[in-house]
C-alpha cells in the first residue's frame, strides 16, 4: 500500500489531474463546470440520475437572483412602526379575520396537535405570501443553484440544493411545480428545503407533503416548525414573553418578529 501511495503521488507530480471547478464564483463563468461537479457529488450521496436530470437539466445562472440577494435586507432596516404599517394593512387584517373563521375547524385540529394558535398561523400565512396568493414565481432549483454557486453563502445554499433534490426524489413535488421566492423558499408559508425535510407534514392525508397546493399541509407544517423550535403551548408571544424567541427562529429580523407578534395579537382580538 505504501508503494502504491508513493506511485500515485509521483504520477500526480508528473501529470497533474485536471483542475476541479471552482467551489464558488461571482459570475456566470464557471457555473456550468461547477454544476457538473455538483451533480457528481449529489449522485455520490444517493440522488438518482433520473432525479438529477429532471431537476437540473435546464438550470442556468440567474443574475436576477444575485441582484435580489444583494438588496434583500433593505426593508428590514425600516423602523418598527413603518414596517408594521406596511404589512399589517386594514385589508390584510380583514382578510386574516375572515380566514380565521373559515378555517376554524382546521386550525382547532392543528392547535390540538401542535399547540400553536390559529392567529399565529394565519399571521405567518398573511405576511409571507398574502395568504397563499403570492408564493413567488422564481424557479426554485435555479435560484438555489445560483446561490449555491455564488461565493457569498455557498455552503448554506449548497446544502439547501441537496435538500431540494431529496424532496424531488421523495416524490412530494416535481421540479416543474417548484416555484417560490428568490432564495428558494417553497410554499404558502415559505419553507426553505432544509425546514421542509425536517418539519413538513401531510396533514390532509393524501400521502404527500405539499406546502404549495395544500393549505392544511402548509399551516400544520408551520405549526410543527414552531413547536420544533420551542413553542410553549398556552404561553404569550409578544416581545418579552416565552414564545417571542420562536418568531426569531422563523425570521431573524426583530422588526419582522415584532410585526408578526402584533398581527397575531390583533387577529386574536386582544387589541
Amino acid at each position: 500500500m505504501l508503494k502504491l501511495f508513493r506511485l500515485v503521488c509521483l504520477l500526480m507530480l508528473i501529470s497533474p489531474l485536471p483542475a476541479r471547478a471552482a467551489s464558488c464564483g461571482g459570475s456566470a463563468t464557471g457555473f456550468g463546470a461547477w454544476l457538473d461537479d455538483f451533480r457528481q457529488e449529489a449522485a455520490a450521496k444517493g440522488i438518482s440520475q433520473k432525479t438529477l436530470d429532471a431537476a437540473l437539466a435546464e438550470v442556468a445562472y440567474d443574475r436576477t437572483i444575485i441582484s435580489r440577494d444583494r438588496g434583500a435586507q433593505k426593508v428590514f432596516k425600516l423602523s418598527f412602526d413603518r414596517f408594521a404599517a406596511r404589512l399589517i394593512t386594514p385589508s390584510r387584517l380583514a382578510r386574516g379575520r375572515e380566514l380565521l373563521q373559515r378555517h376554524a375547524e382546521l386550525l382547532r385540529r392543528i392547535e390540538a396537535r401542535y399547540g400553536v394558535p390559529g392567529p399565529v398561523l394565519i399571521s405567518i400565512w398573511g405576511l409571507e405570501t398574502g395568504f397563499g396568493a403570492d408564493n413567488g414565481n422564481f424557479k426554485t432549483l435555479q435560484a438555489l443553484a445560483t446561490l449555491a454557486y455564488d461565493c457569498r453563502r455557498s455552503p448554506q445554499f449548497t446544502q439547501e440544493l441537496n435538500d431540494v433534490l431529496t424532496i424531488v426524489q421523495s416524490g412530494d413535488m416535481s421540479p416543474a411545480r417548484m416555484r417560490g421566492d428568490w432564495a428558494g423558499e417553497i410554499g404558502q408559508t415559505q419553507f426553505m428545503p432544509s425546514s421542509y425535510l425536517k418539519y413538513a407534514v401531510d396533514f390532509d392525508g393524501d400521502g404527500r407533503r405539499d406546502l404549495i397546493r395544500s393549505t392544511p399541509d402548509a399551516l400544520a407544517s408551520t405549526a410543527n416548525f414552531l413547536r420544533g423550535k420551542g413553542w410553549q403551548t398556552g404561553a404569550g408571544w409578544a416581545e418579552g414573553e416565552p414564545n417571542f424567541p420562536v418568531f426569531l427562529e422563523w425570521n431573524q429580523s426583530r422588526v419582522y418578529a415584532r410585526t408578526l407578534a402584533l398581527f397575531a395579537t390583533k387577529l386574536a382580538g386582544e387589541r
